[in-house]
């Protein structure tokens, strides 16, 4: 009998996401998949299963949920407020959701994206072989009140594991390699670029995110005679005042307007989550430095499993323990300590 979780009150924005589906790019189709990467990564550590299981994303705010049998859940990503039944639960963990109780997620209190993970993941039919809804493509929709996700089998019993958060929640700078137009903007331009502090503006969605300044926009001569080509996420698109917009999953998948640079794949979180009005910066790194970069990037996402630590740790296995100081918490067995001292 296939398990399944009933969606009781659906938020704005949830959707079934997975890392995308590569290789269509040439029939109009980009990857799209999760705008946190990291966040699956992190929930399939926290759960022992692979990052291609496919979660619920939730922009902005969560929803409430209940499941006809018990299922081990994680939460990643966005820091959002979470219960179960009333009992608050710990963000950046795995835990229990018994059969029959309600998972409540709220607003978002540090980000902009949640992640909900099913021990088993999520089994909808695989479409151009993944499950990821794909907006702008029509592929798929957003979940809704009273829709019922089918759940697949959980391998594993592992519960009650936490990892620790990154930085990647508000803002900072963004590493950056040249693009296709980069060579056309003046000295000037360029260096102004890097040293504005930018703003992550209110408009943004799954394609692309504003960033708003301060000052005059930032502009080539050879913006008009820009052909429409090949674009990727990441990429910085100047629109025609000046502003730049960083491409997220679902871009379009050619465009005319220059790109001043494009941003590292592993930085792409960090627009993704950065909250409405945090700073953004730009700094450029030559090609040879930024595949360093994002090699270690992907070490890191390896080595996640063996980050995972139980939310409540045993002191028997712990290899550290000698590290904590733990003779002033010694009483005696036998003292009264409400006796005065004499």
């Amino acid at each position: 009998m296939t398990r399944t979780l009933h969606i009781l009150q659906g938020g704005p924005t949830l959707s079934v996401q997975d890392l995308g589906r590569p290789g269509y790019r040439a029939q109009g189709l980009t990857v799209a998949g999760a705008m946190d990467p990291l966040a699956l990564y992190e929930g399939a550590a926290l759960l022992g299963q692979p990052p291609t299981c496919a979660a619920i994303e939730m922009a902005g705010t969560g929803s409430s949920f209940q499941c006809d049998e018990t299922l081990r859940i994680a939460l990643t990503g966005a820091a959002m407020s979470a219960s179960i039944d009333g009992e608050p639960l710990v963000w950046n963990a795995s835990h229990i959701l018994p059969a029959g109780a309600t998972l409540t997620i709220g607003g978002a209190r540090e980000g902009s994206y949640g992640y909900l993970h099913l021990g088993g993941g999520i089994a909808t039919e695989p479409v151009l072989g993944a499950r990821a809804t794909h907006l702008r493509a029509g592929v798929g929709r957003a979940l809704e009140t009273d829709d019922a996700l089918p759940v697949g089998p959980d391998t594993s019993r592992t519960i009650a594991m936490t990892l620790p958060r990154d930085n990647r929640f508000s803002g900072g700078a963004l590493r950056c390699v040249a693009s296709m137009q980069t060579g056309s903007f003046a000295s000037e331009v360029l260096e102004r670029f890097c040293e504005t502090t930018f703003k992550r503006d209110p408009r943004a969605n799954r394609m692309g995110v504003r960033m708003d300044h301060v000052g005059p926009g930032f502009t080539t001569q050879g913006a008009l005679s820009i052909v429409s080509e090949v674009v990727v996420p990441g990429d910085i698109q100047l629109t025609g005042d000046g502003a730049p917009f960083v491409l997220m999953c679902e871009c379009q998948t050619t465009g005319g307007y220059p790109r001043i640079g494009t941003v590292i794949p592993c930085d792409l979180p960090r627009v993704a989550q950065a909250p409405a009005g945090s700073a953004i910066g730009f700094e450029f790194m030559d090609m040879d430095t930024a595949i360093a970069t994002q090699q270690r990037y992907t070490e890191m996402l390896k080595a996640l499993p063996r980050n995972v630590t139980p939310l409540v740790r045993d002191p028997a296995k712990m290899r550290d323990l000698l590290s904590y100081q733990l003779v002033s918490g010694a009483i005696s067995a036998r003292a009264n300590p409400f006796d005065k001292e004499t």
